[in-house]
This record gives structure tokens, C-alpha cells and sequence, in this order.
């Protein structure tokens, strides 16, 4: 998603916590900057409902809690607040919160031709300090493709695996359970992005 500097103050935290909280608009902080946040596609919000909807489905019998879009995680305390695209968490303080999740297990992204380096190189490595985090996944919207990172057992090691097929599945080992891709892009039709050629329709 597209950011945009709003101002070249500095704000403490606590100052974007309230601001934010009357804001009809969602702003990022980073390092006491504050970053608007542009508007999304069709495609966007779609691939955001359907993952949504897959995961709430898993997670949500197991007490868990599923966001999208609108709530802010602490990658780094004090210092970056995101918005990403869907949320999963099942750590007792963020199902009782109200604002922030601070220990999510999965994080989502939906790619455009503006954020995808952002979200690939910047993102990442931030979220990967996050202790609870065990999956990142990153979906393009022109295409057939989804990018999975996954947290081992080693310290700071990840192992990544991508997805081109309809007809594949990924897998979360840790958390014991597969999604289909073709769920992920249901309804989905792909528009050409400017500089790129689309790669077929789902129906």
C-alpha cells in the first residue's frame, strides 16, 4: 500500500496514539514520522476479504482473532506501527486489546507496483524481530503469486517458498493446517498493471 509522508515533524508515540485515534485517515509511524495511507483496488480489498474469510474459518474456533486493513501491529515497540493487510493472533492480550496487536503469528500483504519493494525489503526484515511471528505472506494482485516466509527453529533463519498455480496448496506446518490458492484469488479477474501483461482470469 502506498505511503505518503504527511509532515516533517517529529511525533512521539504517544502523540500518534491519540492523533490516530481520531483520524479518519490510518497513518504508519516510524521512528516518530507519520505516513498517510493511500486508497486500495478492487483486486486489493478482494484478495484481502478472501484471505480474511479463510483464515477466520481456521482461526476462529480456536478463540483466535482475524484482522484486515484496520488495525495497527507493534513490529517495533516504540518505534514502527504498520497496517497490514490481514492479521491473525491468538495471544490472550491482543484478543482482549483494542488498538494494537502486539504478538501476531501471521501477517499479510498485498503487493502493488508501488509497495511491492517496500513490503518485501523493509517490512520484512522489521517483522521478522517480532518474536510471535511465524508466517509472512505476500500476495500479488496482477497475477497467480504468493510468497511465503516462515520462522524455523533456528535463530533468524527463515526458509521462503513461492506459489504459481491455481491448483496448489500452502502449508503451515506449525500451525497444522493447508490453504488452497485458488480460494486465496477467488472471483479475482487480473487487470494488466501498467509495464506488466496480466496473466489470465479466475472465474
Amino acid at each position: 500500500m502506498e505511503l505518503a509522508q504527511i509532515a516533517e515533524q517529529k511525533y512521539s508515540l504517544e502523540e500518534y496514539l491519540e492523533m490516530e485515534e481520531k483520524s479518519e485517515i490510518r497513518h504508519e509511524y516510524y521512528d516518530g514520522e507519520i505516513f498517510a495511507m493511500a486508497g486500495t483496488t478492487m483486486n486489493h480489498n478482494d484478495i484481502v476479504g478472501n484471505v480474511r474469510t479463510l483464515f477466520k474459518e481456521i482461526f476462529r474456533p480456536k478463540g483466535c482473532r482475524v484482522f484486515a486493513e484496520n488495525v495497527k501491529v507493534e513490529a517495533i515497540a516504540n518505534f514502527y506501527y504498520p497496517y497490514p493487510d490481514v492479521v491473525v493472533t491468538c495471544a490472550p492480550d491482543d484478543i482482549s486489546g483494542t488498538y494494537i496487536v502486539r504478538h501476531p503469528g501471521i501477517l499479510v500483504e498485498v503487493l502493488s507496483k508501488s509497495s511491492a519493494t517496500y513490503d518485501r525489503e523493509f517490512k520484512l526484515r522489521r517483522y521478522k524481530e517480532i518474536p510471535s511471528l511465524n508466517y509472512y505472506m505476500l500476495f500479488s494482485q496482477y497475477e497467480c503469486y504468493v510468497e511465503l516466509y516462515t520462522r524455523t527453529a533456528q535463530e533468524g533463519i527463515w526458509t521462503y517458498q513461492s506459489f504459481e498455480s491455481m491448483e496448489s496448496f500452502i502449508t503451515f506446518d506449525l500451525l497444522g493446517f493447508t490453504m488452497p490458492v485458488s480460494a486465496i484469488y477467488d472471483g479475482i479477474v487480473f487487470v494488466e498493471e501498467k509495464g506488466m501483461p496480466a496473466n489470465g482470469a479466475l472465474s
